[in-house]
């Protein structure tokens, strides 16, 4: 029994350093990597790159010339399209600027939702297709009812601004659109989620990620000179530059066999020679930034189900799609867009070694302090707890302490989503290379004006 028990443990002991080390390199260049983001990001903060505020908008500007157009594709949004349209129009004002809401024939509350709104500046397009298409395709069918109003009219549009049926818009927005998109091809402004009642550990971990992406990732990327992606909300395309993609795409500008057009679409103008730019500007009241914010999945399933599309749409059809870039700096960019299924192993692997190293304790407790690689392990242990503090401090940029204490456990929450949509979006993506059928997978939304 003892020679028995005693080559188990030795078996446990053995599989736990192989796991541990495989564990501890790949956290360790994960690291590194983050470090090297975060040193270029505290070098842009002590250069003064602060949020900048709207500029005051020309008179000209008011023109229907320079009118904005906003899309807005809607599949089954009957419960939130009705109240993101009126808060739109409630903060926009009156002119400048017309909401394209595009829906489908065999989506009738949704349709209905919309008339309701009874507004002029609100034009309800039915697409030919029954829904669900994917999101791109409806888009398309958006953007070609923008061009016939335009040949109609002999008038063009500015600009197009893409925005999501639950999306709650910021009042600044169309102002700094308007003074920013005269030589740039794509604006990104940040999104900055809300934490929906009931749900602080699920819908919460979004504050923690966006705040991250949007205060500290998207600002080195435009400091590198590396095209912006797309987050699909608060983004707005130069009309010339959406035009020349469309020409080379047969008036089909957003790639409908994609599930991230979006963010496609970012890279793609970079690649045309288009400057693409992340925006933080500071609201006219000067209270926060121009942002857009929104409720994301509260439940468990349909984060996993949203999280598993924008890891197949990027790291796994998305490099079949897009490839690789002639430029250091973007294949850099796009390498670490790919990491999610990367980041899940590792993550499986650390939580793998844990239970393993919890089995040793029981077995053997006086095997427990015998770490082997000691130096690597205390220098990624460091790397872990620098990641987690840059987390907390870019939450509390936007969200303030409290939040900020929060995203240090929440980071466990972030990691098993992260774990279990790897796991879906690998599925999912050996059944559309079978089938090569996409669809548009979208989950449930909230109102904007729910708590």
């Amino acid at each position: 029994m003892w020679v028995l028990e005693v080559g188990a443990i030795d078996t446990i002991w053995q599989v736990r350093n192989e796991i541990l080390l495989f564990a501890m390199a790949g956290l360790m260049l994960g690291g590194l990597d983050d470090l090297m983001i975060d040193l270029i990001w505290i070098t842009r903060l002590r250069m003064g790159a602060r949020p900048s505020g709207p500029q005051p908008m020309r008179e000209a500007q008011a023109t229907p010339l320079e009118q904005i157009a906003i899309f807005v594709p809607a599949w089954q949004e009957e419960a939130v399209i009705g109240d993101m349209l009126r808060h739109a129009l409630t903060h926009w004002g009156p002119a400048g600027y017309c909401i394209f809401v595009g829906c489908y024939a065999n989506d009738l509350p949704t349709i209905r939702a919309v008339i309701r709104v009874r507004d002029l500046r609100v034009r309800l397009i039915v697409g030919s297709m029954t829904g669900p298409t994917t999101k791109a395709a409806c888009l398309n069918t958006l953007y070609k009812a923008m061009d016939r109003i335009e040949r109609m009219t002999g008038r063009s549009f500015k600009a197009i601004v893409l925005h999501d049926a639950e999306d709650l818009v910021h009042p600044d927005e169309l102002q700094v659109v308007r003074s920013r998109i005269g030589n740039v091809g794509l604006i990104q402004l940040p999104v900055l989620p809300l934490c929906t009642a009931g749900s602080p550990w699920i819908s919460g971990h979004y504050q923690d990620e966006f705040a991250q992406a949007h205060g500290r990732d998207m600002i080195v990327r435009e400091a590198l000179g590396a095209a912006i992606p797309s987050a699909g909300v608060g983004c707005t395309i130069n009309r010339e530059a959406l035009r020349k993609i469309a020409h080379g795409r047969s008036q089909h500008p957003f790639c409908e066999d994609s599930l991230t057009e979006d963010y496609e679409l970012g890279l793609r103008l970079g690649e045309a020679g288009y400057k693409t730019i992340f925006v933080r500007a500071l609201a006219s009241n000067g209270q926060g930034l121009v942002a857009t914010r929104a409720h994301f999945p509260d439940t468990l399933d349909a984060a996993v189900r949203q999280k598993a599309r924008w890891t197949l749409g990027i790291a796994l059809a998305g490099w079949d799609r897009l490839g690789w870039h002639h430029r250091l700096i973007e294949n850099w960019m796009r390498l670490r867009d790919r990491r999610a299924l990367w980041a899940a192993l590792l993550i499986l692997s650390s939580y793998a070694a844990l239970i393993l190293t919890a089995a040793i304790a029981l077995l053997a407790p006086s095997l427990v302090p015998i770490i082997p690689w000691a130096g690597m392990a205390k220098a990624t242990a460091g790397l872990l707890i620098w990641r987690l503090m840059v987390r907390g401090y870019c939450v509390h940029l936007h969200f303030g302490w409290r939040i900020a204490a929060l995203s240090i456990p929440r980071s466990l929450i972030s990691n098993i989503i992260s774990v279990m949509a790897a796991r879906r979006a690998v599925h999912l993506y050996l059944k559309m290379q079978q089938t090569g059928q996409v669809a548009w997978d979208k989950t449930a939304h909230r109102s904007p004006l729910a708590p």
